[in-house]
């Protein structure tokens, strides 16, 4: 059986959605679930967050002169862009140190992902095609199939994927890969649009690929369903200033919940929620900015929730970890009800147990 598959999408940038990608991993990892994180974001951030300076240097450049060639997403996928096929990837762990029961492994991300793009966009018609269907659907599908291959080598119980804020091939062929969609939002008419851009884009997608899948009657090997199910939307608060006026934040917050309703869930009679706290179909968390940890965090390279007073999270720091790892937990246990995952055999699933913040 597959293992599910979780993205955070939205087409429009700056909302935080490598950050929750990150998080998230880190918190489902101390629920006691192994985790497989991908980045297919050619910008690669999310693999940033998880290695240091020093790993991510020896790893691309071990890329580049093909020492290993298997060892980013894109050294993966390079020979299907010849006459190749795919290669497996060789994951990195994280750091094992900040586990408490599970782990987090890793296909780590490449810049130079962004020349597979035109790879995917080509072979998309010739899947189509009433003959040589193997090598379209091969490269459509890699994505897929490596992620899936990762996370029974990491043992995974889910994947984490992390995309661009686009809405080229590249994310069309990870969304075909995903099982559930979670949409970070900022609160401004950007995000908004992104909601209206967003609903149908997923809509078309998913019934693209149904016909794609529909027209290779007997596949060579497994195709995944591209479901791309939205499961809810997470507000992030990063757009707010201290010289904002709370209006204008609560003009575009609280419309979130009818275009979301609207767009994404195609609900075009309501009844909508007045507000993402009132929404508890679809409003997954609002999460705090924490914006004096953010930069204490990533020096420690950890997530803001494992900072402890050694790395200098002291009085209203501390205080703001403690919450950090609340709203984290909240949002995960969230995630994990509605996608029914079920801890992997010997897991630790601390659902009733507090977790320390040291």
């Amino acid at each position: 059986m597959p293992v599910p598959v979780l993205t955070f999408f939205n087409n429009k940038g700056g909302v935080g959605k490598t950050s929750l990608v990150y998080h998230l991993g880190w918190m489902l990892s101390d629920l006691g679930y192994n985790v497989l994180a991908c980045d297919l974001d050619p910008q690669a951030n999310l693999t940033a967050a998880f290695l240091d300076e020093e790993r991510l240097e020896s790893l691309w450049d071990e890329g580049a002169n093909a020492t290993t060639p298997d060892a980013t997403i894109f050294e993966c996928v390079k020979p299907l862009m010849q006459v190749g096929d795919l290669r497996y990837p060789l994951l990195q762990q994280v750091n094992r140190q900040l586990m408490i029961h599970g782990n987090i492994s890793l296909i780590p991300g490449d810049l130079s992902l962004a020349g597979f793009e035109d790879t995917l966009a080509a072979e998309w018609p010739n899947a189509l095609d009433s003959t040589n269907l193997y090598r379209p659907f091969r490269i459509l599908t890699a994505f897929s199939t490596i992620m899936q291959y990762a996370a029974v080598q990491a043992d995974a119980a889910i994947i984490l994927a992390d995309i661009g804020p686009n809405l080229g091939a590249i994310n069309r062929s990870a969304l075909i890969a995903t099982d559930y969609v979670v949409v970070p939002l900022g609160a401004d008419l950007f995000s908004l649009q992104g909601l209206r851009n967003l609903g149908p884009t997923l809509q078309r997608w998913r019934q693209d690929w149904q016909r794609r899948r529909d027209n290779w009657s007997e596949p060579d090997f497994a195709l995944p369903a591209g479901g791309m199910q939205p499961i809810g939307y997470v507000v992030q608060q990063h757009s707010v200033r201290l010289s904002r006026p709370v209006r204008a934040y609560d003009k575009w917050v609280n419309r979130m919940p009818r275009e979301y309703a609207s767009n994404l869930l195609e609900n075009a009679d309501g009844p909508y929620a007045a507000t993402p706290q009132e929404d508890t179909e679809n409003a997954l968390a609002t999460m705090k900015h924490y914006r004096s940890l953010v930069p204490m965090a990533q020096e420690r390279r950890k997530p803001i929730f494992k900072l402890t007073t050694a790395d200098g999270a002291f009085g209203s720091h501390a205080a703001a970890v403690v919450d950090a790892r609340a709203d984290f937990r909240t949002l995960a246990e969230k995630i994990i009800a509605r996608i029914n995952l079920v801890p992997a055999a010997g897991e630790y699933h601390a659902s009733s147990t507090q977790m320390g913040t040291d």
